[in-house]
């Protein structure tokens, strides 16, 4: 599952059974490439939106049962009618890709949720999809879990984004613990910055918590991988309220330390 725009997307893991391994590469090379198109080098954005158009002219032949035009989407719709995967999470993280070429602000919570149920959410269903796990419950569990998973890669790339001439936290929660773009921009964690990232910590670690029971409802090696995912997640999250929200001088990551004891848990919370 993504965590940051298929960066972590497991197409290397272990965990994964063989009889899935081609289609989830080829799943990841579609999201992979929209993303890339969306992000990478100094393209215009009406030529960056040109080409997510062709993918999205693509998806819709392969929904109308017509056979798609170039060698990657052919592969796509070959994956597609082999697993009987849903269209709507392909149209769904095109949607989303075309939204980071224009839109670099969002003024609510809600709008930064809305993007993640097209950004992320479509990632967990599709791998649930693969899995033939399909009942709502579950769908609605990885759909808390992965909205969440985007929201701590958001906390955990502040200054990242910056650089990119984004910025994730919401504008309301901003105004109400009067902070400026411009601390961000000079790395400055002052005033009510720590009260800020606490708020965004505590109500994604919630998200997060309530879609964890999915790593135990789930079997085998998926619930392994999903338990891990999770942990992860929490373990990021601990990072960053224990350095008040400080990201911006030093951004959080997993060690080999934290990975043993992921691991540990995972195996033991069967």
């Amino acid at each position: 599952m993504a965590v940051d725009h298929y960066e972590n997307f497991p197409v290397g893991s272990v965990l994964l059974p063989r009889r899935l391994r081609a289609a989830v590469h080829v799943i990841y090379r579609f999201a992979r490439t929209a993303d890339d198109i969306a992000d990478e080098g100094d393209a215009p954005a009406q030529m960056r939106l040109a080409e997510l158009g062709k993918l999205r002219e693509e998806l819709n032949r392969i929904d109308a049962g017509q056979p798609p035009q170039t060698a990657m989407m052919q592969q796509l719709a070959a994956v597609i009618a082999k697993h009987n995967l849903p269209i709507t999470p392909f149209q769904d993280l095109l949607s989303a890709f075309s939204q980071d070429v224009v839109k670099t602000r969002y003024d609510t919570f809600g709008e930064l949720v809305d993007y993640c149920r097209r950004s992320a959410n479509p990632v967990g269903r599709l791998m649930l999809a693969l899995y033939g796990e399909t009942d709502a419950r579950s769908l609605a569990m990885s759909d808390g879990i992965c909205t969440a998973l985007q929201l701590i890669n958001f906390w955990q790339d502040v200054a990242i984004d910056w650089q990119k001439g984004r910025v994730y936290l919401p504008q309301e929660d901003l105004q109400r613990f009067r902070i400026a773009e411009s601390q961000i921009a000079a790395g400055d964690t002052g005033g009510l910055w720590s009260a800020l990232m606490r708020h965004e910590i505590d109500r994604t670690r919630k998200m997060l918590q309530a879609g964890a029971p999915l790593g135990k409802v789930l079997k085998g090696r998926l619930g392994l991988e999903l338990r891990l995912i999770i942990m992860g997640g929490e373990r990021i999250l601990k990072k960053l309220h224990d350095s008040n929200g400080d990201m911006l001088g030093h951004r959080p990551v997993l060690t080999w330390r934290d990975w043993l004891y992921m691991l540990w848990r995972a195996l033991r919370a069967k």
